[in-house]
């Protein structure tokens, strides 16, 4: 990959869109992890406005502490950042309080995790609105089109996705050119969702690597057939994540009402 060319091309894109659009710049939530931090430098570099949004929900320190710094680090470069906090844990809890729990515990925190990503959305779209701004995504291609690995209405309501033709592997080669910092780099990446130290790989079942190899696999034509052991194992579930997650990559279905009956 032609890396500073892909950076440049992907600048040149936003600036583009954003004019076209006739705004002011982009809005982005940052999580104290790689994607957020690629996509807010690429952001950062159109000369637009660029607000940066801490959105903490019970995260962990280590998830605060790495935003932060990244946000220091992109105002100290970029006099086009600014940044909020808005600790939307008191909101949270208060929706925790208020729905019905008597579901299994294993049901409960998955639906409260997608309620945070929905909460944060809400907010990004708030603060958009206000300065007239677009919510940039931060996905990659193995979360946006392989496994589906992100909230519906989420982190996956914005309104465009700089990142999402790229693989988690291409979004660390930008990180390094970009000046991302190793403490970032090497942190294992993780959606915080569930207020605690979970990675993206615990939950998913396999690495990114993994992934980006069975999307690949399954792009040339391959099947579960041509495997055995872990990469059997790993074909099969990415192939059954990405079956199960259609319905967050493809267009809303619509009823389409026959003319007859009009």
């Amino acid at each position: 990959m032609q890396t500073e060319k892909v950076i440049d091309h992907i600048v040149n894109w936003l600036k583009d869109y954003a004019n076209n659009a006739k705004v002011n710049g982009f809005v982005i939530g940052i999580s104290g992890g790689i994607d957020s931090a690629v996509t807010s430098i690429l952001c950062a570099k159109t000369g637009l406005d660029v607000l940066c949004l801490e959105m903490p929900i019970h995260q962990p320190k280590s998830h605060v502490s790495r935003g932060q710094e990244h946000i220091k680090q992109l105002k100290n470069n970029f006099a086009n950042v600014k940044d909020t906090l808005v600790d939307l844990t008191p909101v949270f809890d208060q929706f925790k309080a208020e729905v019905s729990v008597t579901k299994e515990q294993a049901t409960v925190d998955m639906a409260l995790a997608n309620t945070r990503a929905r909460l944060r959305m809400t907010t990004l779209y708030y603060y958009a609105g206000l300065h007239g701004l677009l919510v940039a995504g931060t996905g990659n291609k193995v979360e946006d089109f392989g496994v589906g690995f992100y909230t519906k209405y989420g982190d996956g309501g914005v309104d465009l996705s700089p990142i999402a033709d790229l693989m988690k592997s291409e979004i660390y080669d930008l990180a390094k050119v970009l000046g991302v910092s190793e403490a970032i780099i090497k942190a294992a990446p993780s959606d915080g969702l569930f207020g605690d130290d979970r990675s993206d790989e615990d939950q998913i079942g396999a690495s990114y690597p993994e992934l980006e190899w069975a999307m690949t696999m399954k792009e040339n034509g391959k099947t579960a057939n041509d495997f055995e052991g872990r990469k059997r194992e790993v074909f099969e579930l990415f192939s059954k994540l990405n079956r199960n997650n259609q319905h967050k990559m493809v267009p809303i279905p619509i009823c389409e009402i026959p003319e007859n009956l009009k």
